[in-house]
């Protein structure tokens, strides 16, 4: 079994407006996945620096972060991280470039967790239903042209509310969408904005939305989470 999440962490500023990096911590080790797919995990503006620091990954949690940054200060691309447990292996990563109007952006990464190779994607897509395909139809591409195909799994912030519709609808041709429920806004979730997708050669054994009283303040989405097999 291997468990994934994806949370978007709202550049750790939580639903009291206070930004506190730990706090998406103790989110993270309460949700124990082998892997997590973060957005917004970068400064906007500026050097655009990680909000979650080298020294508190290192010190304070179970992550590194896969190599993708592209500034001296960020640890990923346009704000998406990914992070996977001390123990696995990173064999490959790179920035997936994608379309938009606004600084968007795709990471990708071949880990090994316990002997176990998969490929991993997170995202966080345009507010706008016509780059949400666009950019979604560049992810697909990105995973097809690989001549060394993996068991993947997608995730991330597709900003869809749609539940059949949009990029949720391309996604679907070739892949299965967990069920995880609705995980925005973290207060009162309506909206069903975060997604983990998975190849068929992957079963969801599991999901759902990690709705604990610090997940709700800690930023104004909350984690969602599904266990494969």
């Amino acid at each position: 079994m291997l468990k994934v999440a994806s949370y978007n962490m709202r550049k750790a500023i939580g639903t009291d407006r206070r930004r506190r990096p730990e706090r998406i911590l103790d989110v993270l080790a309460e949700i124990d996945a082998d892997i997590v797919a973060l957005q917004e995990a970068d400064r906007r503006f500026g050097t655009r620096a990680a909000v979650l620091t080298p020294h508190l990954l290192a010190e304070h949690s179970d992550y590194q972060a896969v190599p993708v940054a592209v500034r001296a200060a960020s640890m990923g691309w346009h704000g998406n991280v990914l992070l996977v447990r001390k123990s696995a292996t990173i064999l490959d990563a790179e920035p997936i470039h994608l379309p938009a109007l606004e600084p968007r952006g795709a990471v990708r990464a071949d880990v090994r967790v316990d002997g176990r190779e998969v490929r991993v994607v997170g995202m966080h897509l345009d507010l706008s239903g016509l780059w949400r395909r666009r950019q979604g139809k560049a992810v697909l591409d990105h995973l097809d042209a690989a001549q060394h195909k993996l068991p993947a799994v997608m995730m991330g912030d597709l900003n869809e509310w749609r539940t059949a519709a949009g990029c949720l609808q391309d996604f679907a041709r070739g892949h299965r969408i967990a069920e995880t429920g609705p995980s925005f806004h973290a207060r009162r979730p309506v909206g069903r904005l975060d997604r983990i997708m998975v190849t068929p050669d992957l079963t969801i054994a599991d999901c759902g939305v990690h709705m604990s009283a610090a997940a709700r303040v800690a930023s104004d989405h909350l984690p969602i989470w599904a266990l494969l097999r």
